[in-house]
């Protein structure tokens, strides 16, 4: 801001505000005079006799408790608009009408040579033009155009060259905020429109719409190569899913070294507009259709309650946690084992939520914090998030992912049905299908415990104490989530390579965290819902097709403005321990039940008894006292086992149809 422009705006609120009342009282003296000069009459008392006197203090009066009562100075005029400026011409007729009326009045005691009906309506357009003119060029000022136009350039040298791809009501919003924004930190250069038929050429704001569909990506292509200077593409709220282009035009502008963000809304404004600019995440680049969450649904069902998510400060637990607080959760409840990753939370929160957040830096797997956190709290709804989940890793540390993933469950399940939670939630995954790994091994294993809770009926000596709901929510790969291939990949592509895949066959189901929330509190909300005996243990989400690993590499290397092979190598390394080519979200002896939400599915299959969990479970506390590894996974494999063997013969014993619950 130049020394000109300081002193124009560096006066206190309350001073310009007095300065502005002043100036409309002056002008409306002003209109008088013209009108009467324009209109060409002379009136029968001098301007500045006692009568002159009294007539002009009675017309400050007047006008000044008349624009007052319209609201003239409650409008902040740096972001004044058409009905702002309709007010004024509200009030100025309001004002004429008003003049004319006492006029008559006293000219029915007094005649006034000079004065009638022609002098009030020159009176009523000169006001007008006077009182917002010095509103319309503060408003010009305030934009950070003037100066630049005024001297004949525009100021660039401290601000980025940006072009807004997207909806022509979003660019005219856009622009307009960019421009209030004290420092300037951009400047539209230009609008790409996405909207079929928009005019070519013409200009909102000043600024030109240059290019339209179908030609986004060669007008991008034009200024990414140096004929034009540009720092920035903006996208519009939701072209993800509107522009076709929309990746490449990432990968364009990333090649030309141009920064990409994406408009998500305004700050709260005070004295100060500012957009909301996210940068475009990975997960939008895989171009899969998400599904519009019943918002209303979810927020009835989530809305006024106490949450407690176990595992919340990681990718998928603290988006629960958000996500909660978001739709009305009366308190959430972290129970996690990362101090630092709570620690993270605290800045992933929105600050006006923080009252409702509670953290707590537990063991899932030590039953005596966990009751103690659980009676405490008192929860109406458990999402069990608290996982380990990197696959070789886990196949040398087999113990850890047993005592978390399978006790953990086990504890955190118990614990509930005794303090009498009405519903358990937990987060499975695709890999508990067929396992291979230690990984799906225990969360195999975690589904039996949750699914034969399910089935054991509320009240039995010994069992539930409540009628606690047990669910489990099966899904596949999270994009973007911590340790995920989308998360490896970048920093390998960050550090110039190679990229790094065990097999160029490998595909996975892939999801959206935001995505993948929504349908775990909407299946959640589904199965409470439901009554006992028609309801299902577990639910899967429906994951679209599966992606194939190396396009996702080749796509993500492309993002970065880099050509694959070429720039950044892609090593194919082999299958490593645990690992499937392929991975499936239902097994052979699952059934899939197609519910009446988008999405989500009911798996009907047979379960382990409660009785054989425990029995299994007890056996698994000897071999891992023993620490013995074989044993172990024989005792989780048999457990799988024998629960494919009854559904089978069940199977084999009366047909099922897709209708048919568990």
């Amino acid at each position: 801001m130049n020394t000109s422009q300081e002193a124009v705006f560096g006066l206190r609120p309350q001073i310009r505000r007095a300065f502005i009342m002043v100036q409309d009282v002056v002008m409306v003296l002003v209109a008088v005079a013209l009108s009467l000069v324009l209109s060409r009459s002379d009136l029968s008392f001098g301007a500045f006799s006692r009568q002159g006197l009294v007539t002009w203090a009675g017309i400050v009066v007047i006008s000044h408790l008349l624009f007052r009562y319209c609201g003239l100075y409650t409008t902040v005029w740096r972001f004044a608009s058409t009905p702002d400026f309709f007010n004024i011409l509200k009030s100025c007729a309001i004002l004429t009408f008003v003049l004319y009326a006492v006029s008559l009045v006293v000219r029915s005691f007094q005649p006034v040579a000079g004065l009638n009906e022609r002098q009030f309506i020159v009176f009523l357009l000169v006001s007008f033009t006077i009182i917002s003119a010095p509103r319309l060029f503060y408003r010009f000022l305030r934009d950070g155009a003037s100066w630049g136009v005024l001297s004949g350039k525009a100021d660039t040298a401290r601000t980025k060259q940006a072009l807004f791809v997207g909806r022509l009501g979003e660019a005219d919003l856009i622009i307009r905020f960019t421009r209030t924004a004290q420092p300037a930190d951009h400047t539209i250069a230009g609008i790409m429109a996405t909207e079929h038929g928009a005019p070519l050429g013409t200009r909102i704001q000043g600024v030109p719409v240059v290019a339209t569909r179908p030609r986004l990506t060669d007008v991008l292509e034009d200024y990414a190569t140096g004929t034009k200077s540009l720092d920035l593409l903006i996208f519009g709220s939701g072209a993800e899913h509107e522009i076709e282009e929309y990746s490449e035009l990432v990968r364009v502008a990333r090649h030309g070294d141009i920064a990409v963000v994406q408009f998500a809304g305004l700050s709260q404004l005070g004295q100060e507009g500012k957009l909301v600019l996210d940068a475009v995440e990975m997960e939008t680049i895989l171009r899969r259709p998400t599904v519009p969450s019943d918002i209303e649904r979810i927020g009835a069902f989530v809305g006024g309650k106490r949450v407690l998510v176990t595992g919340g400060a990681g990718s998928i637990g603290r988006t629960l946690v958000k996500r909660s607080l978001e739709l009305g959760a009366e308190a959430v409840l972290v129970a996690d084992n990362s101090e630092f990753g709570i620690f993270q939370l605290s800045q992933y929160v929105d600050e006006k939520h923080h009252e409702r957040l509670k953290v707590r830096i537990v063991d899932v797997a030590d039953r005596r914090q966990m009751t103690r956190v659980v009676t405490e709290f008192k929860p109406d709804i458990i999402y069990h998030a608290a996982a380990l989940k990197h696959v070789p890793l886990l196949e040398e540390n087999w113990e850890s992912a047993i005592q978390t993933n399978v006790f953990g469950t086990l504890v955190c399940a118990e614990v509930a049905a005794k303090c009498g939670v009405a519903q358990f939630v937990m987060v499975s995954s695709d890999k508990a299908v067929d396992p291979t790994s230690v990984l799906g091994m225990t969360k195999r294993a975690a589904e039996q415990i949750v699914s034969a809770l399910h089935g054991t009926p509320a009240g039995e000596p010994g069992r539930r104490r409540a009628a606690t709901k047990f669910i489990a929510v099966r899904f596949g790969n999270v994009f973007g989530s911590n340790g995920s291939v989308a998360t490896i990949f970048q920093a390998q592509i960050e550090a110039g390579g190679p990229v790094t895949i065990t097999d160029r066959r490998m595909t996975r189901y892939f999801m959206t965290v935001a995505e993948a929330v929504d349908l775990v509190i909407m299946s959640a909300a589904a199965a409470a819902s439901r009554p006992a005996g028609q309801d299902y243990a577990v639910y899967m989400l429906d994951m679209g097709k599966p992606v194939p690993i190396v396009e996702v590499a080749e796509t993500m290397i492309r993002m970065a403005g880099k050509i694959p092979y070429t720039d950044i190598p892609i090593r194919f390394t082999g299958i490593r321990p645990g690992e499937k080519l392929h991975e499936t979200l239902h097994g052979e002896d699952e059934e899939l039940v197609e519910l009446s939400i988008a999405k989500i599915f009911g798996l009907s299959t047979d379960v382990a008894q409660w009785a054989d969990v425990q029995a299994a479970l007890a056996a698994l506390q000897q071999s891992m006292k023993a620490e013995d590894k074989a044993a172990s996974l024989t005792i989780l494999a048999d457990l799988d086992r024998a629960t494919k063997t009854r559904a089978n013969a069940r199977q084999g014993a009366v047909p099922k149809t897709a209708g048919q619950a568990s």
